[in-house]
Formats: structure tokens, sequence, C-alpha cells
């Protein structure tokens, strides 16, 4: 008895799959609309920065570093 349930079960189960496969979920209407709203919203890449030798970024990092340093001393003395 146990096993004629779980066959008739089983092929519910197997119709409704069948059936849910054979009708897949409509298409958002629009969906291309959104598609090529997106692609005229996208940001242009910035451009690379020129390369720099070592020695200039090592330069730079050590400017801003004073920078920062100096910004620190002048928060604290207030």
């Amino acid at each position: 008895m146990k096993r004629l349930l779980a066959l008739i079960l089983g092929l519910f189960g197997l119709r409704a799959w069948l059936r849910h496969r054979a009708h897949p979920a409509p298409v958002a209407p629009g969906a291309d609309d959104l598609r090529a709203k997106l692609a005229e919203q996208k940001v242009p890449e910035p451009e690379a920065p020129t390369p720099q030798t070592v020695d200039e970024r090592r330069a730079d990092v050590h400017a801003r570093a004073r920078e920062a340093m100096d910004e620190l001393r002048q928060d604290g003395s207030e």
C-alpha cells in the first residue's frame, strides 16, 4: 500500500515538474529597454594615469605623508 501511494505521489510530482518545465516564466516586458538605458548610462572609464618612475611615486607618497602629518599636528594643537 505504501509503495502504491509513493508511486502515485511520484507521478503527480513528475507531472507538475514537466508542466513547469514546458511553460517557462515569461520575460518581463521591456527588458531590452532597460538594458538599453543601462548601456546609455554607463560612465566612461577614466583615462589611465601616466606611468611614473619609482622615484616619482616615492616622492609623491612622501609628500602626501608629510601633508597628513602636518594636518594631524594642526588638529592636535587646536
